[in-house]
């Protein structure tokens, strides 16, 4: 898909500094931000439905917690997933409505809608092989994506979506990135999004130089965006979509 945008913006849950995070005005205001990647993470219920909520639980974000992996899709369905967003920016119900806990597949339809920005998928429990059916029954390949720091399930959806971009998460500790760009390179990985901690010139050149693209996550701050740019990252996650794109216009790069 030729119109897909390349700027190095990846709306971390949609644009979650703005709208609840993993629902879908998130995901629409994410694109309408002109990201060209959403990110979001993907759970399975006790009936097989595949749901978007970032914790295996529903606490930090919904007006009750319930567990995902135990839970039906009619109970998840009734939560208020605007809940935790609207306590802590210290909202109303009328300046942050009511949004329900959306279904994997909600958000493809809608991400199926145009052919700007693409979805990346963290998937969060063992449902690889699900994800991949309901991305094939959509014929959604060329709009997908997978990030995550667990190589064995990079593979696995790698290998049932071999078209899908994969994008390599590092966590604060472990292996240098050395051993990283290694991984990357042997499986067909194309990005390396290093936590914000790690990142330096070194790294980054480093996965350049590799023919990789180097990212980071997450980024929210503008000085903090501002230093990852000039240490040479050129794609972020961010709960910001649309500050970094200001950042990325005022130097010159949108």
């Amino acid at each position: 898909m030729s119109d897909f945008l390349n700027n190095g913006i990846t709306a971390h849950r949609g644009n979650a500094g703005q709208f609840p995070e993993n629902t879908i005005p998130a995901f629409r205001s994410g694109i309408a931000c002109g990201a060209d990647w959403l990110e979001l993470d993907a759970h399975r219920t006790v009936d097989g439905q595949l749901v978007v909520c970032h914790d295996a639980t529903t606490g930090a974000t919904a007006d009750r917690n319930l567990c995902i992996a135990t839970s039906t899709w009619d109970e998840l369905r009734t939560l208020d997933m605007s809940c935790g967003f609207r306590q802590k920016n210290e909202q109303s119900s009328s300046t942050c409505p009511t949004t329900g806990m959306p279904s994997l597949r909600d958000v493809l339809e809608l991400v199926l809608t145009q052919s700007r920005t693409r979805v990346s998928i963290q998937p969060k429990a063992d449902c690889v092989p699900e994800i991949a059916a309901l991305i094939h029954e959509l014929h959604a390949g060329p709009w997908i994506g997978f990030n995550d720091g667990d190589v064995q399930t990079l593979l696995s959806a790698h290998e049932l979506i071999p078209e899908a971009w994969v994008f390599l998460d590092t966590g604060p500790a472990g292996p240098p990135v050395d051993v990283h760009i290694d991984v990357a390179l042997q499986h067909g990985f194309r990005s390396i999004v290093m936590h914000h901690s790690l990142v330096t010139r070194q790294a980054a050149n480093a996965i350049s130089e590799a023919g990789l693209e180097p990212g980071a996550w997450t980024v929210n701050d503008t000085d903090h965006m501002s230093r990852a740019l000039e240490a040479g990252i050129t794609r972020m996650y961010t709960d910001y979509p649309a500050r970094l794109k200001d950042v990325l216009k005022g130097k010159g790069r949108q």
